[in-house]
């Protein structure tokens, strides 16, 4: 990899119509753009993983390994990327190290060559499976640690991170930012600090919720980054990435110039603006998304829990406790450690919130995900919890202090049991194993073509995308 050359993921299949359409962007919108996609000359192009996979059979009707087999079929000369969530995959809890393995062999056989994994407590034994598994099968392993600011997170914590996960055989180290709290001065400090230690490639992701993100991208670039994620104009900005055009231009001549060609660029934006009208037509995408929201950076609340804070606070009819609410969140993140605000521990932490607020004494209901994160069950947490706090949530039950995973069995041939007669593939089954209910639906009415219609949304299931709604929560 040049040492001056900056690279390019872009997340316009993705991340980009995750942050801001819901992840309702179809492969048929997709399949047009791919040979101007595949001739552009990025490091990579993300196109799979995080919501993609459930949104396909809840939302899409699409079998999500034929997405990826399909997208492969059309970019054979681009690196195809995903997100996985370490032990959890594309889920929400721990599954067992042969699943994990299995999804990561097919993941890779299907057409995926980088594998960024990461962990919401930046706890690595959550993460090792996967990376051994990565690389047993010949993708690219890029690790990703969870950025966040709180008393504990300091650059000495990240770099100390980014070496322990270097050694795990990290390929390249992503900083991924998901709530865009890197500012830019900082992220120039956090980046010469990553490249005077590490001695792999330095990938950085950040969304411009605040109105940061460029000038963030700019300063890790003068510190010396390798790569950066950004997204074709159509589907920039706003919660999702920096414009990868604006970006590229920026840089035209200087020493780190890209080497991207706009015109080419220019080529692809020209489809995906009119996928971007066809999303905001259907109700998606709303223009609110591209608008800055300083509120991540007084109260570190990113923009999908924002929206989750207010649905429930509107199922109570409670409004009007928004800014209370918003200000229980870093009490309660305190309270249990200082995770990094990502999925799960987003939903997690703003739910509990929303609770201590309604119920006029904190902590006087308690999520079983509250509990289950006080307790160990989702890692090792970064910073001691407030031990009144714990004592109050779970009482005298035992902490989990080893690695989560050890403590569950091989799963692999239950799911291949459980989903006979559904299953006609090893894929199959995986989809089986990871959404449960959502699958079967979807996996019948792929098989049964009977009805035109896509399946309707399936009920929620332990494993599901969701909405830890206030009614629920003390379930």
């Amino acid at each position: 990899m040049s040492e001056k050359k900056l690279f390019i993921t872009d997340t316009i299949l993705r991340d980009a119509h995750q942050s801001q359409a819901a992840t309702r962007m179809r492969v048929e919108d997709m399949l047009p753009a791919c040979p101007i996609l595949d001739d552009i000359g990025y490091w990579s192009l993300e196109c799979w993983g995080g919501a993609t996979f459930d949104s396909c059979m809840r939302f899409l009707g699409e079998d999500p390994w034929e997405r990826l087999r399909l997208l492969k079929k059309a970019m054979p000369k681009t690196p195809l990327q995903m997100l996985l969530r370490g032990q959890n995959l594309l889920g929400y809890k721990h599954y067992s190290d042969d699943v994990v393995d299995e999804f990561v062999r097919l993941s890779i056989k299907n057409g995926i060559n980088v594998i960024r994994i990461f962990d919401a407590l930046n706890d690595p034994r959550n993460i090792a499976q996967a990376m051994k598994s990565t690389k047993k099968y010949g993708g690219v392993c890029e690790a990703a640690i969870s950025y966040t600011v709180s008393p504990v997170h300091d650059n000495d914590y990240f770099v100390a991170l980014a070496g322990q996960l270097e050694e795990m055989g990290a390929d390249t180290i992503c900083i991924k930012d998901m709530a865009n709290l890197l500012l830019p001065k900082d992220a120039f400090k956090l980046v010469k600090a990553l490249k005077e230690k590490i001695s792999v490639p330095i990938h950085l992701h950040t969304h411009n919720t605040t109105g940061t993100g460029d000038m963030t991208y700019l300063m890790a670039v003068l510190a010396g980054v390798d790569i950066v994620d950004c997204a074709l104009s159509p589907l920039a900005n706003g919660t999702s990435q920096p414009s990868t055009e604006a970006l590229v231009a920026t840089l035209k001549g200087d020493e780190r110039d890209t080497g991207l060609d706009l015109a080419k660029l220019s080529a692809a934006a020209v489809h995906f603006r009119k996928v971007a009208e066809k999303l905001k037509k259907e109700g998606f995408l709303d223009p609110k998304v591209l608008n800055v929201d300083t509120n991540t950076l007084l109260y570190q609340v990113p923009g999908g829990m924002l929206s989750n804070l207010i649905s429930q606070l509107k199922q109570a009819n409670a409004e009007d406790r928004y800014y209370d609410v918003l200000e229980e969140v870093p009490r309660v993140r305190k309270d249990f450690g200082y995770p990094p605000l990502v999925t799960p521990t987003s939903q997690i932490v703003g739910s509990q919130a929303v609770l201590n607020v309604l119920a006029g004494e904190r902590y006087k209901m308690v999520t079983k995900e509250s509990k289950g994160l006080l307790r160990g069950e989702y890692g090792q947490l970064p910073a001691p919890v407030n031990e009144e706090v714990r004592k109050k949530a779970i009482g005298n039950a035992e902490i989990i202090t080893c690695r989560p995973a050890d403590l569950i069995a091989p799963e692999l041939e239950k799911y291949r049991e459980e989903s006979k007669g559904l299953a006609k593939s090893e894929e199959d089954v995986l989809s089986y194993a990871l959404f449960p209910q959502v699958a079967a639906k979807f996996l019948e009415a792929r098989d049964n073509p009977a009805p035109a219609e896509a399946p309707a949304p399936a009920a929620s299931d332990d494993n599901s995308v969701r909405t830890i709604y206030v009614q629920d929560l003390s379930e």
